[in-house]
């Protein structure tokens, strides 16, 4: 097969031709994002452009400090995102959404990139940083989700769950629903994607292979290990932060510390 076409920077210009759609629909139909488009267009540009400097760095010192260190810095990164879109002062769930995130996404990366893909070392940073960058990616949006829905359905639930608890459930049993929902939220964005992927569209990393000249079969072998990882991830990071996070939501005696906003 042959190699993937060079994209250059005049070419990469004329793909602004897209932000500026967006941007003109935006002010035409006073939809207010033209900010948001043009910030989140920049980043765009200057954070991979970096991020491929500093994986070009990597690759080439294959150190294991710094895959690690890049890693992290990735997973902090995605906390601070999940912040931003989870604006919750009541309760504190910060410190260990991250934590559960930092355990469980590498854990996921080193499982698949040293068992599943079979790398030597696990770490290979060709493999274990673009593993852990789509786990967080696509985890980190199932978060933010399933955290907006408890602290939701918890205030607007606040008097059932209240009743169930003066009826004698204890704080797991009373708010089982709300959990149930909070975690479902998450995980559908995942389950639609194994359901729609190689007949509605065609998934990152398996056009990426397939555009560098991969055999589009061995392309789709990574694919399949990425979407069931990506759900697996997803399941075990959404459960472990509600169990951790709905606890915070009831106080010693297991009253609702929600108040209505």
């Amino acid at each position: 097969m042959n190699g993937i076409i060079d994209i250059s920077t005049g070419k990469l210009l004329l793909a602004f031709t897209f932000i500026i759609i967006a941007q003109a629909s935006s002010f035409i139909y006073h939809l207010g994002l033209n900010r948001d488009i043009a910030v989140g267009a920049v980043r765009t540009f200057a954070q991979l452009f970096l991020m491929g400097y500093v994986l070009t760095f990597i690759l080439g010192s294959e150190s294991l400090l710094l895959t690690v260190a890049v890693f992290a810095v990735m997973v902090v990164s995605a906390m601070f995102i999940v912040r931003g879109r989870v604006k919750e002062k009541q309760v504190s769930y910060i410190l260990p959404t991250f934590l559960t995130m930092l355990v469980t996404y590498f854990a996921t990366a080193m499982f698949v990139s040293g068992l599943i893909v079979g790398t030597t070392p696990w770490w290979e940073p060709r493999y274990f940083i673009p593993t852990g960058g789509m786990v967080i990616g696509n985890s980190m949006s199932a978060i933010a989700i399933a955290l907006e829905r408890l602290f939701r359905d918890l205030r607007q639930q606040r008097e059932v769950v209240e009743m169930k608890l003066a009826l004698g459930a204890n704080y797991r049993e009373a708010s089982d629903d709300v959990f149930r929902n909070a975690v479902t939220a998450g995980m559908i964005p995942s389950i639609n994607a194994m359901m729609g992927v190689g007949l509605v569209f065609i998934p990152g990393m398996m056009s990426g292979q397939i555009l560098s000249g991969t055999d589009p079969l061995i392309a789709i072998r990574y694919q399949i290990v990425v979407m069931f990882m990506l759900v697996g991830s997803t399941a075990i990071t959404s459960i472990i932060v509600m169990l951790i996070v709905r606890k915070r939501c009831f106080g010693s005696g297991e009253e609702v510390l929600l108040t209505p906003r």
